[in-house]
């Protein structure tokens, strides 16, 4: 019976040195990644005109922490506020000169492109360059040059109208790029695709009407093979890539 007993005492200092080695194992924690899914914030008009939804595009905006912004990040959301608003004043003036339905109704898309861009000078507390809302006024210099040529250009022809167009939503599509390629911040860059998606949008609908002319358009800005595959490609509707 003593035997049996020690056998017995030794069995649960064993049970209790487990358990107590189980007790003081970490444990493992599996800690998920949040991923933002970017907004389905486009929206494709009847003349291949493309809206920005800008209240859904708010609400992820606002579902990001703000960063800290490098000089270039600024630099870019200044120079994109008031390049959006180039292109929506040259399509107001030129649809005035020509009544072409294209130039309102690109206009009013530029709006929501324009406003896109505010939300971010508003959630990073930078000033806005477009004080001024009045068509053709611009703070930034080179921009405001290159209205006044843009213009003066459109006004020649219909023709010339819509490659002037084709020309404003090819530079903002290289400028696009250039300015996404120098953020790693998520809110920005979805802002700088849906817009990028809208101008090749855009694109596609003033080379459609110029082909209406008998004009083939040869691209300004953009690569040959970068350009063809765009205008070979379908409008682009949803959610940014």
């Amino acid at each position: 019976m003593k035997k049996t007993g020690i056998l017995g005492l030794i069995g649960l200092i064993l049970v209790g040195f487990v358990a107590g080695c189980v007790s003081e194992t970490p444990t493992q924690t599996v800690t998920q990644t949040q991923t933002t899914t970017s907004p389905a914030a486009v929206k494709v008009g009847s003349e291949g005109n493309t809206s920005i939804d800008t209240q859904v595009l708010k609400q992820y905006i606002d579902s990001i922490p703000a960063e800290q912004l490098t000089e270039e990040e600024k630099q870019g959301l200044l120079w994109m506020r008031e390049e959006e608003k180039l292109a929506r004043d040259v399509y107001l003036t030129l649809y005035e000169k020509w009544k072409l339905p294209i130039f309102q109704n690109i206009a009013k898309s530029e709006q929501t492109h324009m406003d896109s861009v505010k939300l971010l000078l508003e959630k990073y507390d930078l000033p806005d360059p477009v004080a001024d809302e009045a068509v053709g006024k611009f703070s930034n210099p080179e921009l405001q040059k290159l209205y006044n040529e843009l213009v003066e250009k459109g006004s020649k022809s219909e023709i010339d109208a819509l490659e002037v167009g084709a020309m404003i939503e090819e530079l903002d599509i290289v400028d696009l790029q250039k300015w996404i390629s120098k953020t790693d911040k998520q809110d920005i860059i979805t802002v700088y695709e849906n817009l990028m998606k809208g101008s090749r949008n855009h694109l596609r609908s003033f080379v459609s009407q110029l082909e209406k002319y008998g004009v083939t358009y040869e691209p300004q800005y953009l690569s040959k093979e970068e350009y063809e595959q765009i205008i070979n490609s379908p409008m682009e509707t949803g959610q940014s890539d």
